[in-house]
């Protein structure tokens, strides 16, 4: 049995990576603001009162977890608001990266000494953070704050080496959630944390700071 801290699991694939990994036999931390019915009926251990961009916060949490050992830590809390050119929101570009890169980078930072040789780290980013595989412009919050998120991960993959700690980049499919209006065009949450599961069980040493789709396809950056 190994430990699983993940962020954001009061819905979608936060709750769902806590579904399966509790199915499995693993010890789950389940890191949210607020939890959801769903996931207090999962019978895991809920860290709930945590906004992520509260400093304060998380290092009353970092303390809390003092001595134990966390084997996967999962940053997987994110927002997008969908701004273009025409309507650019400042605001709204400096909360998206607040919360989807800095925050994850503070947290993991805080987190460290619960993590030892052999323990991984995961952020989950979006192809959407991709230069290469941007097709279609706008939404420049979300794209640039996943930007930044996955060069945290890249420099993370190096720092963290020689500690033994590996780090996966993790794009998770275009998924039937809140996030995407439950496009009918995705993959269920449970197809697409089956996968991620799979790429975490792959990291190693040797592949970590990889850029991955949830099916096993390594992504362009």
């Amino acid at each position: 049995m190994a430990t699983y801290l993940i962020t954001g699991t009061n819905r979608g694939i936060g709750l769902e990576y806590c579904r399966q990994l509790k199915q499995l036999g693993h010890h789950v931390i389940a890191v949210c603001r607020q939890p959801s019915p769903e996931l207090e009926a999962l019978n895991v251990a809920i860290e709930s009162g945590i906004d992520l961009t509260d400093r304060t916060a998380v290092d009353a949490l970092a303390t809390k977890l003092q001595g134990q050992t966390i084997d996967v830590l999962i940053n997987n809390a994110a927002i997008v608001e969908r701004f273009g050119l025409s309507n650019l929101d400042l605001d709204s570009l400096r909360r998206q990266f607040e919360v989807n890169a800095i925050a994850p980078l503070n947290f993991t930072k805080a987190l460290l000494p619960c993590l030892s040789q052999g323990s991984k780290v995961a952020f989950m980013t979006s192809r959407m953070g991709s230069i290469e595989d941007n097709s279609s412009g706008g939404s420049y919050g979300y794209r640039m704050s996943k930007v930044a998120l996955s060069m945290a991960g890249k420099s993370l993959s190096h720092d963290l080496k020689p500690q033994g700690i590996a780090v996966a980049i993790l794009h998770p499919g275009l998924v039937q959630t809140r996030m995407t209006n439950f496009t009918p065009s995705g993959i269920t949450t449970e197809e697409s944390v089956k996968g991620l599961l799979a790429r975490i069980e792959a990291l190693n040493l040797e592949n970590s700071g990889s850029f991955w789709h949830a099916n096993g396809e390594l992504l362009p950056w």
